[in-house]
């Protein structure tokens, strides 16, 4: 019998990630889908699983460990990311990162009052990249750290465009520029601005009647996701998209370059990559092991909000401590 009983808030591209994921973990049984849309419109893999609407979440308050939360950034998470935070121990992948702190601050209060944990802006940036910009500070504080991303599908960023009035549909994928990532390999340290670094290339399907000027303006000067990047904006049918723009790849690079030395004489160069056919499963990937550490963490009475960098890696893993020691240091 699983030790941990989860449910899932939302089932777009990282609800069904997260659902295909809990698959793989023996330590955790999905209890449920909470879904706004029909209940009978969802395609589940497994008869054991409950479809339900999300007004019914609250009436299983005894029965999930934890609820994992697959809403877009843009809308859905700072409405539902406090309001399951009374009721549940949550994970989230909250993503706008200028905004972090604030939606940490109101997670933090509303969970510390419930007795839950809730663990935000989980998966890999923020998330893992996170994790490996903050050791590659802490190990070279001398240094210069850079974030790349991509070339891929950045989900929150082709939601936020989704959300416009009059897009139906939009993909939108990061770019690196290449240069700039070979100078830091080189040791060399171009500009840090991560608008100077990144080209943001968009396809966009728009419902009959939208004004095409209007939207790419509301998309060019949308602040936190767009503003500041050269943005390419394309408006394509929906069969193009569908043909052309269906899979979800993505992945990155968090980079630090340093010199140590009496006199800077050695070139030190730290670096993370990401390489994924997947975004939404490998978000998903990270959202499960963390949702083993929120329940764990608060089986010792640790409640509140936590980011990756309050929780202990040990938490993460199915394996007790004595067992890593053995397998893994």
């Amino acid at each position: 019998m699983a030790e941990i009983t989860a449910g899932i808030v939302g089932y777009g591209n990282l609800g069904c990630g997260v659902e295909k994921i809990l698959e793989n973990h023996d330590d955790i049984e999905l209890l449920g889908i909470f879904t706004r849309r029909p209940v009978e419109s969802l395609s589940i893999s497994s008869e054991d699983i409950k479809v339900l609407n999300v007004d019914e979440a609250e009436n299983y308050q005894q029965e999930i460990d934890v609820m994992f939360l697959c809403g877009g950034s843009a809308r859905d998470l700072p409405r539902q990311g406090p309001e399951f935070a009374r009721m549940f121990n949550t994970v989230d992948s909250y993503d706008n990162h200028d905004k972090i702190p604030e939606y940490f601050a109101r997670m933090d209060g509303i969970a510390r009052e419930n007795d839950n944990t809730c663990a935000v802006g989980i998966g890999w940036d923020p998330g893992l990249f996170s994790l490996n910009r903050m050791l590659m500070q802490a190990i070279m504080p001398q240094g210069q750290g850079y974030t790349f991303w991509g070339e891929g599908v950045s989900q929150g960023h082709s939601d936020a465009i989704r959300e416009l009035e009059g897009v139906f549909d939009a993909v939108q994928y990061t770019i690196p520029r290449q240069q700039y990532i070979e100078d830091v390999r080189s040791g060399e340290t171009p500009p840090q601005a991560a608008e100077k670094r990144h080209l943001r290339r968009c396809f966009v399907v728009l419902e009959e009647g939208a004004d095409e000027e209007e939207i790419a303006r509301s998309i060019r000067e949308m602040p936190n996701y767009f503003a500041g990047y050269e943005t390419e904006i394309n408006f394509v049918s929906r069969r193009e998209l569908e043909q052309d723009h269906a899979g979800m790849p993505h992945g990155g690079f968090v980079m630090r370059n340093a010199r140590t030395g009496s006199e800077n004489e050695n070139s030190q160069i730290m670096e993370f990559s990401l390489d994924l056919d997947s975004n939404p499963e490998f978000t998903a990937s990270v959202m499960a092991a963390y949702g083993r550490a929120a329940v764990r963490l608060n089986a010792e009475g640790r409640t509140g909000a936590r980011t990756v960098w309050d929780i202990a890696p040990s938490y993460l893993s199915s394996l007790s401590p004595s067992e890593l020691r053995e397998s893994m240091l």
